[in-house]
């Protein structure tokens, strides 16, 4: 069916859209800002480096030293990823051990990512125990001086890390004109985009999750045409931005509750392939100005679902006719020039909706969500979850237990006040002869008493067999004073983990104050994505030293 609409009023170009201002920006400066130019692997050097194999360089910023006898073996690493790139030859595997890469700790940005090298951390937990945040001007060939964390150039990849430019207008990666693959990833918070891609840019960016960035979560500009793939992209202005005459394949990503999915202008032409597109605060899809992407054609249906969007499903206020051909979408909510034909398409998720009457919009929701659904937490016989209630520790070596079945590691302790009755016992002996939970001295377990938070995350860093941390990490807590001395180390551990959770204020701890139910589900939940269990979920209350 040809759908017709009103327009929106107004059109406006991706590079007035981002760049306005470039010159004013603000930032770690460099005196002259490199020129960063295209560069190519030869096929002799690609040859070479197939041969010769992969060479590791580890970095550690906590126990690292900048020498160049470092970094060849993980225990004698190097201390700054800025060093090892220096030292580092195509072909390289620079390996990031957990931690907060930054200024701070010795870091000059921006980061060169040269031709051949892999930059690593954690790719299990997209990167939440491996921060890199800070940015640097660079002069880029196409878009003059801008501000980046990363610059990656050819046959390059970033895999396992967390990224955000703090900056004014800061971009996590930069890519032009190259091929790099950015993979199991996490950009938030940056002030710009997650990733900017220009010139004739052909990246492969995939298993990545987007959140909270200003502006967009990935920006598409000039010829770049490369693979979209698989990312989660939320809470941004733009989900995706597409200009110049970009012919990038958006293909299976979930764009959800951004400002606008995906805005597509200029003369770009997109191909958009079985991507989820829901619960954004205006529209869906946005086209302007001579944008044309297709959306499905007669030859192979778009597979999109678009719906839930505040206002359009899909928004043509551009001059072409708009192809978007079996998909999914509210027939209500087309505006403008479009062919369309519509079909059912299963809903993959995303963030999951409770099913709890009290916990909607709490800010816990999607954790409490998952572990409900992983039959890890129940609810109670009125269909709510009483998610500010505290938590037991008898509860809690149940909860430990539906999480991680723990297999014994010692003996069991008979504790004096545990009778064999008592509801909780195998749960409590589960729990302790996996190495999670102890007692108190006295040979007591105290199975009713509520569950402090610090005791949740001594738990979980025994349980889980973190190494004590360097205890200079607490500084971040403002009641850092509070902690346990017994406690220091491992809430360090967890700390440097990303598995402390705070809300509503992230540099306050409350180690003594009792958990809640919503508490111990988020701080669980991030423990298992640190084990490699559980995808992250975005929030903005996750402790990132």
């Amino acid at each position: 069916m040809n759908v017709q609409g009103k327009p929106i009023i107004g059109t406006f170009s991706l590079a007035t859209t981002l760049l306005v201002g470039i010159t004013g920006m603000t930032g770690i400066a460099i005196a002259t800002p490199p020129v960063v130019p295209f560069t190519r692997l030869s096929a002799i050097q690609v040859a070479q480096i197939a041969q010769v194999g992969t060479m590791v360089l580890y970095v550690n910023g906590i126990s690292g030293q900048d020498s160049p006898t470092a970094g060849k073996a993980e225990a004698s690493p190097l201390k700054t990823i800025t060093y090892a790139l220096q030292q580092a030859q195509p072909g390289t595997t620079i390996q990031v051990s957990p931690g907060s890469y930054s200024a701070a700790s010795g870091e000059v940005f921006p980061l060169i990512l040269k031709p051949g090298i892999i930059l690593r951390g954690d790719e299990a937990t997209k990167g939440q125990t491996t921060t890199i945040n800070g940015g640097g001007q660079v002069n880029t060939v196409s878009l003059a001086r801008q501000n980046v964390t990363i610059f990656a150039m050819q046959d390059s990849a970033i895999r396992g890390l967390s990224i955000t430019n703090p900056l004014s207008r800061g971009t996590g990666v930069w890519v032009e004109s190259t091929n790099p693959t950015i993979a199991n990833n996490t950009f938030a918070n940056s002030q710009r985009e997650g990733i900017f891609m220009t010139g004739m840019a052909t990246p492969v960016i995939e298993d990545n999750l987007f959140f909270n960035n200003e502006g967009n979560g990935i920006s598409v500009a000039r010829d770049a045409a490369g693979v979209i793939r698989n990312n989660v992209i939320q809470e941004t202005g733009f989900g995706i931005a597409i200009g110049g005459t970009a012919t990038t394949l958006i293909d299976r990503n979930q764009i959800i509750s951004n400002t606008d999915g995906l805005y597509i202008n200029e003369r770009a032409q997109p191909v958009l392939r079985g991507n989820t597109i829901k619960n954004n605060q205006r529209d869906g899809i946005i086209i302007t100005m001579d944008g044309k992407p297709d959306i499905g054609i007669a030859s192979q249906d778009g597979n999109n679902l678009v719906k839930d969007n505040g206002a359009m499903a899909v928004n043509n206020s551009g001059s072409q006719s708009i192809s978007a051909i079996g998909n999914d979408l509210d027939i209500k909510k087309i505006f403008g020039n479009v062919i369309a034909t519509i079909k059912e398409i299963p809903d993959p998720g995303g963030v999951i909706a409770s099913s709890f009457k009290d916990v909607k919009g709490h800010w816990a929701e999607a954790y409490i969500a998952q572990l409900a659904t992983r039959g890890v937490i129940t609810g109670f016989p009125d269909a709510t979850f009483k998610p500010e209630a505290p938590v037991t520790r008898a509860q809690f070596a149940t909860i430990i237990n539906k999480a991680f079945a723990p297999a014994p590691k010692r003996d069991a302790i008979v504790f004096g006040d545990v009778a064999r009755k008592f509801w909780g016992f195998d749960q409590i002996t589960a729990a302790s002869r996996g190495g999670f939970m102890s007692g108190y001295p006295g040979n007591l377990f105290k199975p009713e008493q509520s569950i402090p938070r610090v005791q949740v995350l001594v738990a979980l860093a025994n349980g889980l067999q973190f190494r004590e941390a360097n205890v200079s990490i607490l500084a971040i807590y403002k009641d850092s004073s509070a902690i346990p001395a017994y406690a220091t180390g491992f809430v360090a551990a967890a700390t440097q983990r990303r598995i402390v959770i705070n809300y509503p204020f992230l540099t306050r701890l409350n180690p003594n104050r009792e958990a809640t139910r919503a508490e111990v589900a988020a701080i669980v939940y991030q423990a298992l994505v640190n084990a490699g269990k559980a995808n992250p979920i975005p929030s903005n209350y996750i402790v990132t030293p």
